[in-house]
């Protein structure tokens, strides 16, 4: 049994009962941080924007960060894809006839002249695929920016004005998803001709119309919001509520669907110039690169392998770092970032 001794209220020098008492400590969200001199209601109350929390997810999603760097170090590649022509001295379309095959005709192996080998006729493959890349990535965003633009624009009229414009631009969508792309992209590539522009233009003209499917649903739940009301209420018209209003509170989907269409258009690329479709030679293009390889897949595998792993690692980037902008965005997600 404790004895407390009595509290003289004359003695400066007694305890005081609330020295004897326990002291709760702050919760943590109270406590400040250590040379945080802000007042404790500014330190406190401060607000985090929706694009903010979803850098802060994307951040501590490590295989997103890693797949960013990946695709950071291809465009370095790609920018300075005559950086590589300085440093070994072999340009893209150079042939090394004497130099590059071997006394019987075939590619070389990597060497410290050729670093990946040369093909079949003798050019070096490192630098065409750092000039592939400039292709595959040109491609890709190009054709993704045509695809997000028709959609956003056909999804927020047919979502916003409703009516006979949503039936009729309803039915375009579900005729465009319809038709067999890829089918439709090598017969109209065939009778135009291969060329970059036709290659971007057919691939953003047949691939909208999910974007604008995806768009269309957002509008309709945006539509009748309260501050959707209040821009109406104000005068404001049509075009500027769909663009100034509607369109920021839409961009998040649009960027995580744009994040994981650019593989599948590079792989489109691929695709076409592997059917011969593409660029024409002797221009440097990943899939052309694997269509010339295919001779040669058991006596030069460096050949096709190395432009296969560029196009596997730039598909997998994507893919990987739109799966984290997709889980970044949705709060609901149930991924766990370390």
């Amino acid at each position: 049994m404790s004895i407390v001794p009595p509290h003289d209220p004359t003695d400066p020098t007694a305890p005081r009962l609330t020295d004897l008492e326990p002291k709760a400590e702050a919760p943590a969200f109270l406590t400040p941080e250590a040379g945080d001199e802000r007042p404790l209601q500014a330190r406190h109350i401060e607000g985090r924007s929706p694009w903010l929390l979803a850098w802060q997810r994307l951040r501590r999603d490590r295989v997103a960060m890693v797949s960013l760097v990946v695709i950071g170090l291809i465009i370095l590649l790609a920018i300075f894809a005559p950086v590589t022509t300085a440093i070994t001295g072999h340009p893209p379309n150079e042939q090394y006839r004497e130099t590059g095959l071997s006394p019987d005709g075939l590619p070389l192996p990597p060497s410290s002249e050729f670093w990946l080998g040369t093909d079949d006729l003798g050019r070096d493959i490192f630098v065409r695929i750092a000039y592939g890349a400039r292709v595959s990535l040109l491609v890709g965003v190009a054709a993704t920016l045509m695809t997000v633009l028709i959609g956003v624009v056909v999804g927020l009229a047919a979502g916003f004005l409703g009516g006979a414009v949503d039936t009729l631009l309803a039915r375009l969508i579900d005729l465009v998803l319809s038709i067999p792309f890829l089918l439709v992209a090598i017969a109209l590539v065939s009778i135009t001709g291969p060329s970059l522009t036709v290659t971007v233009l057919v691939i953003g003209f047949f691939s909208w119309a999910a974007v604008a499917r995806i768009v269309r649903g957002q509008v309709l739940s945006l539509r009748e919001r309260e501050f959707v009301e209040a821009a109406r209420s104000l005068g404001a018209s049509d075009r500027r509520i769909m663009f100034v209003d509607i369109m920021p509170n839409i961009l998040a989907p649009v960027i995580v669907y744009a994040s994981l269409l650019i593989p599948v258009v590079i792989v489109v690329e691929a695709t076409l110039s592997y059917l011969g479709l593409g660029l024409a030679p002797p221009t440097a293009d990943w899939g052309g690169m694997i269509s010339d390889a295919q001779n040669y897949y058991t006596t030069a595998w460096w050949f096709m392998v190395f432009p296969g792993m560029a196009l596997l690692m730039t598909t997998l980037a994507f893919n990987l770092f739109g799966d984290g902008v997709r889980d970044a965005f949705d709060p609901r997600s149930d991924r766990i970032f370390e």
